[in-house]
């Protein structure tokens, strides 16, 4: 529900400013989507019932002031680069592992949006080097199939190992089988992996930023850092991979910090 999304986030920072006694002459948003350069309304979103509204334009009319709105990937990207994980790199890479895979692209501490606001909505690309065993003929919310995001997000995930166990686990529960030895969660983690090495090597391959920041729930898992840059030299068109994979110093408020940087 669009006008209840509105009230509740006008709440929230009701609430903060009495919880601190002091009123914020700007607030900074992020969001699951973008504002379109075109039109001036939410485009991208996951969350469907922004789609095609003018959400900082009521915002700030509910809480009269200036609100300064980009897309929550944008906004952890930005935050990491700025004083996190990134902030001793040029070119940053940020990723957020969650519902989605939404990612935002920082360039010498400047956030990089470009004229079609969707720099580093990698998640839409289709996954890399397909083979049958990924389980193809995934539905994306974009209207494609086999996007990234249906594969690499946290309830892409789940959903194979769950269809083919008949189990509902969430993917915390799955990899702690796979630490356990279960079989089918083992080979299901395996394959995630290399999934995600399939899809950040795109991005180097096109990019080659100087880090790539992983935060959102998944990048809580250790086997990433210690697995996926080891699989990342057969995509990476170079003779060595040198690109560092590493976790957001702020984790979950990473991208409230990011939109505070606004």
């Amino acid at each position: 529900d669009y006008q209840a999304t509105v009230d509740a986030i006008a709440q929230l920072v009701l609430n903060a400013e009495d919880s601190c006694n002091n009123k914020a002459a700007h607030i900074g948003i992020g969001i699951p989507g973008a504002i379109s350069p075109s039109s001036g309304l939410i485009k991208n979103a996951n969350s469907t019932c922004l789609i095609g509204k003018s959400l900082h334009i009521d915002l700030a009319n509910k809480l009269q002031r200036p609100i300064r709105l980009a897309n929550d990937a944008d906004c952890f990207a930005l935050s990491e680069a700025t004083d996190g994980s990134g902030a001793c790199y040029n070119c940053v890479f940020g990723v957020i592992l969650g519902t989605g895979v939404g990612a935002g692209i920082v360039i010498n501490k400047t956030l990089l949006t470009g004229p079609n606001a969707i720099s580093g909505e990698w998640g839409h690309n289709p996954l890399p080097w397909l083979e049958t065993t990924d389980h193809l003929g995934r539905p994306c919310y974009c209207g494609k199939q086999d996007c990234i995001e249906t594969f690499i997000s946290g309830p892409g995930f789940s959903s194979v190992h769950n269809i083919q166990t008949n189990r509902i686990l969430d993917p915390i529960e799955i990899w702690q089988l796979a630490r356990e030895g279960n079989k089918a969660a083992l080979e299901h983690c395996d394959q995630y992996l290399e999934q995600l090495a399939k899809s950040l090597s795109s991005i180097i391959n096109v990019l080659d930023p100087d880090v790539i920041v992983l935060g959102g729930g998944l990048s809580n898992i250790d086997e990433i850092y210690q697995q996926v840059p080891s699989r990342l030299s057969k995509y990476v068109f170079s003779d060595t991979v040198n690109t560092p994979i590493v976790k957001a110093k702020y984790g979950d408020s990473s991208g409230v910090r990011g939109a505070a940087w606004l």
